[in-house]
């Protein structure tokens, strides 16, 4: 089964942070060339939604997943869609009380 991927809006403000916090300091390439690693990754759910952890403790239906050990993408499953609902970098504190 195919699913859909989509980005909350929270997940692009993340994703324009990380671009900007690569982009002084290892240039436009690298910048742009990491962050299009993470959404491709990302992407991928729409075939194998169900990887990472299961944190209901933090919101129901919850999911983690690391991404090359300094990333971590938050998301759900529901019907046939997947939300990224935040891409944390580098050890953020995540927090997805507000995001409910």
């Amino acid at each position: 089964m195919i699913y859909t991927v989509v980005f909350a809006v929270e997940a692009r403000q993340d994703f324009a942070a990380l671009y900007d916090y690569i982009l002084p300091r290892g240039g436009e390439r690298v910048a742009r060339d990491y962050v299009a690693k993470i959404y491709g990754y990302c992407l991928g759910f729409e075939t194998f939604p169900e990887r990472g952890t299961l944190r209901d403790d933090i919101r129901p239906g919850l999911r983690l997943v690391g991404f090359r050990r300094r990333a971590t993408i938050a998301f759900t499953v529901s019907d046939r869609t997947v939300t990224i609902l935040r891409m944390f970098y580098a050890g953020q504190d995540i927090d997805l009380e507000s995001d409910q």
